[in-house]
């Protein structure tokens, strides 16, 4: 038996590294399909793919526990491939029409951000709710949901599991947030365009604002895209305060030498914001084809980044720390629901 053991033992230390890598990232892929086939049985379509496949991961966790030996897989997916889908995900920033069409759209999308923010954490500090979590929330409240979270998170220094819990969160209630729009939509006083208008500088996720919007029309959904696509936007300038505020921080502190790392994933982000907007279809022609491709490609690195986080999820801890954050979070988007209302 002991030398069955010995064996066993050496064959797993001579495994090739470069297999367990592959693995994890295979696994958390392979759990990202899942959740895209859990996101077509009715109900589940409605919260899409990249909650359903956090959520296998987190029950993946609580059952199996984490997947040591493919470790350092599971962590290159939640963190390489999270900045890759970052950076992709600037293709989707129209800066152009931002700039010539939505100027007075980014001045009440600036506002929104604040708002959403700064209430969020007032009102997670007045619960006792966990800090980390509930910045990330609104800030993913505020901006653009699961893209604004996974960007923020490594400059406050979020831990893995609060980031997985924030997108889980928003995830879930900005898809309640939209359809309960559609159904208050037709009941309030507004004209199409107003409703796309008050759906863009309000909702969380781009594909939850298009799942709100679309019912309206085209028209309000396009104007409604352009709203979002301000809030976006502004997730650059928001990255760059966030580094500021880390850096004093850190200077006042107990470590003055610690150092904050630059997000230079935010450099490609602003790089491929820039070809996709001025270059892409311009000086050089690409098929909207293509683009939807890369798009989903991007959908698919960021939906498996996330499971890479999920698996960190512990849902032990999941109840003390993620509902006050929670509560905090609705309360704020309901507030900010009604601010973007009357400011119309």
């Amino acid at each position: 038996m002991g030398g069955v053991t010995m064996v066993s033992q050496k064959t797993d230390k001579t495994r090739p590294p470069f297999e367990k890598w592959l693995g994890g990232i295979a696994f958390t892929f392979l759990i990202a399909f899942l959740g895209y086939l859990l996101a077509m049985v009715p109900g589940f379509d409605r919260i899409g793919q990249l909650a359903c496949a956090i959520i296998i991961a987190v029950v993946y966790r609580q059952i199996a526990g984490y997947p040591e030996a493919i470790r350092s897989g599971i962590g290159f997916s939640s963190k390489r491939l999270l900045r890759t889908a970052i950076i992709l995900y600037g293709l989707k920033l129209n800066i152009d029409t931002v700039i010539q069409d939505g100027l007075g759209l980014l001045a009440r999308d600036a506002l929104m951000i604040v708002f959403a923010i700064f209430v969020t954490v007032w009102l997670a500090k007045a619960l006792k709710a966990d800090k980390s979590i509930s910045l990330l929330l609104g800030v993913g409240t505020g901006i653009c949901g699961a893209a604004a979270i996974a960007a923020v998170a490594p400059i406050v220094k979020a831990k893995d599991e609060d980031t997985a819990i924030g997108v889980g969160i928003i995830a879930l209630m900005g898809t309640v947030f939209a359809i309960g729009y559609t159904i208050i939509g037709p009941l309030l006083p507004f004209s199409p365009i107003e409703y796309g208008i008050w759906t863009g500088s309000s909702i969380h996720e781009v594909a939850q604002v298009a799942l709100a919007a679309a019912p309206a029309g085209d028209d309000p959904l396009a104007i409604a895209l352009l709203a979002k696509l301000g809030r976006v936007f502004l997730l650059i300038p928001v990255c760059f305060i966030f580094i500021y505020i880390m850096k004093r921080k850190t200077k006042s502190s107990e470590q003055p030498d610690a150092k904050i790392e630059f997000p230079y994933f935010l450099l490609g982000f602003i790089l491929l914001s820039v070809l996709g907007s001025y270059v892409f279809g311009h000086s050089i022609p690409v098929s909207d084809d293509v683009m939807k491709v890369v798009f989903s490609i991007t959908d698919w690195l960021l939906t498996a980044a996330m499971v890479g986080l999920g698996l960190n999820v512990s849902l032990r801890d999941l109840r003390t720390r993620a509902l006050r954050p929670l509560v905090a979070m609705t309360i704020a988007s309901l507030c900010l629901s009604v601010l973007a209302y009357f400011t119309i």
